[in-house]
């Protein structure tokens, strides 16, 4: 398993200077090597997520180390799904989050990371504690301004910097700023008056290249009297650093100040592009956005990251927390939280038309760099009444991400919450009716027939009382698909086919609308007619490789590849089902990865090596359990793996076959996917900036044998319904 860890929230790691604290990262690691959850505690500012990124670097557990930044979390209840997301534990099922971490991680030995939880105490305590109690090998290292409270837990409190370790940062931090001062009294008594703390430290740094240590002693001086009277007395330590930054805060033009504040609102890490967008406008004209932006980098304000979504500015959260201070103070920040909700609708939009796009492989890794900022936008949309049907919306926009990047459980309650809200405005109908389409798409595929079929058909009601052709169309298409995964191909097929009539009526094509011919391509080769399907899923191949879109074709390379078997091309079979779990798998879907192994196997098997069609078996059913009900109870879809299993038996016998098959099932799913591709020809390169976990090269163990877009569109566009 690849580690989860990344450089500390406040600055990429390769502008970290780690001065110091070599004392504490022994204490640190020692204490990490003898308790099973240990947190770091201490004011803000002090370096906590530093030390523990270095303490964790130096942890070597079988399964890796993996961080869950948690200060971008609002909500509660959304903990344990920023766990699941971090840990990439892809679950179609409707079980609950926790149970998916459960399962997941049941027989690993991984460090957790989880960092800016102090907001989240009662929750991550709750969590943490079920964790610990039903995984032995999972250790937790917290980190945060206060301590989780839970049993055993041991804690690291951590101090500021001793007086010349904070001189050593103050001068490397410089240096990167392009600044070399002297180790002279008056930069070790300005390290005093900041008493050590690195975050104080790091923006006095900022100001060397234009200020001398004395005028920047001098400027600290004057607030101290302030607060103090004669600015001797001591301060407190929180206080200490909410000065620091206040007179770095001072220090700034009046633009950098109002940019500040109004970078405040956004969660997690954001872009130039929304910068403009948002913090624009009243003061501040979005022509010069970056020129104000650009003394905050300097200043240590602000820190740049470079990511699979391109380059990414973040604000440490006490920083931040200064900023949304002055945000609220000077009345604007509803006004800025309305703005941000805007342009995440505005990006949500855009992502759905660009899905159908050559860009698919960077609307799915800029998605996944935007999920707190899009979860704080839902969340906005829910808190305010007037909002709702922009929560139905924004919900049922995101289908793709939902769907295509295997975020099934997270979805569901989103749309579910949305649903729940009234909508008083019937202009708003269309956004209700495209969220309960969305809502069974989703239902189906995590098994749950019983509410996808409540859905579809009050969605039916609702668009014929309403005379909504699109809406009538997704919500026959999704009940063709529910037919067609219960086994009753006749219905699925009059039903698939109804439904593209009317896409095609009403100029309707997307991913969407191809995944439907995929499925009526399914109907026909399990009923026998691969012609058929053979010819409809090359249609679809043939449009998706014109637009670039490469999802859906996963799928259409899928019922391709289980032509080709059935017709004895098992060479061809192999290299179509290669590129189709490629794909699927850079995407996170699961679904799709699953059913591919699980072809791959019998390819295998006819191939004449048993032995590893029983391992990729086995790999299959460690993978089911986190899609649904495998191979959803059908018997048309099953009957491919009864196939494999009845030649992988005969020829191996069946202590070896369930010998291999248990094989198959200790694998991880990285290591199985990586192992069905090793033996494949030449095939599709990743995709480039492929969402949260890429597949890397595992080694085989021998089985014994051998831009926001304007608004929605219809007509030839992304925007579904």
């Amino acid at each position: 398993m690849n580690s989860g860890v990344r450089g500390p929230g406040n600055l990429p790691l390769e502008l970290d200077a780690f001065v110091g604290r070599s004392a504490e990262l022994t204490g640190l690691a020692r204490a990490l090597a003898e308790a099973r959850l240990v947190t770091v505690t201490g004011p803000g500012g002090v370096g906590k997520s530093r030390l523990a990124a270095r303490a964790a670097g130096l942890a070597a557990p079988r399964d890796g180390v993996w961080r869950v930044e948690l200060a971008a979390v609002r909500d509660p209840e959304f903990v344990v799904y920023a766990v699941v997301e971090a840990l990439g534990l892809t679950d179609h099922t409707t079980r609950p989050p926790r149970e998916t971490l459960l399962t997941g991680l049941a027989g690993r030995e991984l460090l957790l990371v989880l960092d800016g939880f102090e907001h989240l105490v009662d929750a991550c305590a709750a969590l943490v504690g079920a964790l610990l109690r039903k995984l032995p090998g999972l250790r937790v290292l917290g980190v945060g301004r206060r301590p989780l409270g839970v049993a055993g837990e041991r804690r690291v409190p951590l101090a500021p910097l001793t007086e010349n370790e904070a001189v050593a940062l103050l001068r490397v931090r410089a240096a990167l700023a392009g600044a070399v001062p002297d180790d002279d009294p008056a930069l070790r008594e300005l390290c005093r008056r900041l008493e050590g703390i690195p975050l104080a430290v790091e923006l006095a740094a900022g100001r060397l290249g234009t200020l001398t240590p004395e005028r920047l002693l001098e400027r600290l001086d004057d607030r101290f009297r302030l607060l103090t009277g004669d600015g001797r007395d001591a301060l407190p330590r929180h206080r200490t650093l909410r000065t620091a930054i206040g007179w770095s805060h001072e220090l700034c033009a009046p633009g950098e100040r109002l940019l500040w504040s109004r970078l405040s609102v956004f969660a997690g890490t954001f872009d130039l592009e929304a910068v403009e967008y948002v913090c624009s406008g009243d003061g501040l004209h979005a022509d010069d956005v970056l020129d104000t932006l650009s003394p905050l980098l300097a200043q240590s304000v602000v820190s740049r990251e470079e990511t699979p979504a391109g380059t990414r500015y973040r604000m440490l959260d006490t920083i931040r927390e200064y900023g949304a201070g002055w945000l609220e103070a000077a009345g604007d920040a509803p006004r800025l939280r309305r703005r941000h909700r805007d342009w995440y609708l505005g990006l949500a939009t855009w992502c759905e038309l660009d899905w159908f796009s050559p860009r698919q492989a960077e609307v799915a890794a800029r998605v996944d760099a935007e999920l707190p900022n899009l979860r704080w936008a839902l969340e906005h949309c829910l808190a305010e009444p007037d909002d709702a049907h922009l929560a139905l919306y924004l919900s049922g926009s995101l289908w793709f991400s939902w769907v295509g990047c295997g975020r099934l459980a997270e979805g569901r309650r989103w749309l579910e919450r949305s649903l729940e809200l009234p909508v008083e405005d019937a202009g708003h109908e269309q956004a209700r009716l495209k969220a309960l389409w969305v809502l069974g798409h989703v239902a189906i595929l995590q098994g749950d027939r019983v509410p996808a079929l409540a859905a579809l058909q009050e969605c039916r009601e609702e668009a014929g009382r309403l005379a909504s052709a699109t809406a009538t169309a997704y919500a026959e298409h999704r009940s063709g698909c529910l037919a067609l995964v219960c086994d009753d191909m006749p219905r699925a097929e009059t039903l698939l086919r109804g439904a593209l009539e009317r896409y095609q009526e009403i100029g309707e094509l997307n991913s969407n609308v191809l995944m439907g011919q995929v499925e009526l391509a399914m109907t026909r080769a399990f009923q026998g007619d691969l012609a058929e399907a053979v010819r409809l899923c090359e249609d679809v191949r043939r449009v998706c490789e014109d637009h670039g879109e490469r999802w859906t074709r996963a799928y259409a390379l899928y019922v391709l590849g289980y032509a080709a078997w059935g017709e004895g091309d098992l060479t061809g079979a192999r290299t179509l089902l290669a590129d189709a779990l490629t794909t699927a798998h850079a995407f996170h879907d699961l679904l799709g990865t699953v059913l591919a192994v699980e072809l791959l196997a019998l390819v295998t098997a006819a191939e004449g090596d048993p032995g590893e069609a029983a391992v990729l078996q086995g790999a299959a059913a460690g993978m089911w359990p986190a899609v649904g009900l495998p191979l959803f109870g059908s018997a048309h879809y099953n009957r491919p793996h009864e196939r494999c299993e009845a030649l992988s038996r005969a020829r191996l016998g069946d202590e070896r076959y369930a010998e291999c098959v248990r094989l198959g099932e200790r694998l991880d799913r990285e290591t199985a996917v990586a192992r069905a591709l090793e033996r494949c020809p030449a095939r599709s390169p990743e995709l480039p900036g492929a969402p949260r976990g890429t597949l890397r090269h595992a080694g085989r163990a021998e089985p014994g044998t051998h831009k926001p877009a304007a608004s929605p569109t219809r007509k030839g566009g992304e925007t579904a319904g």
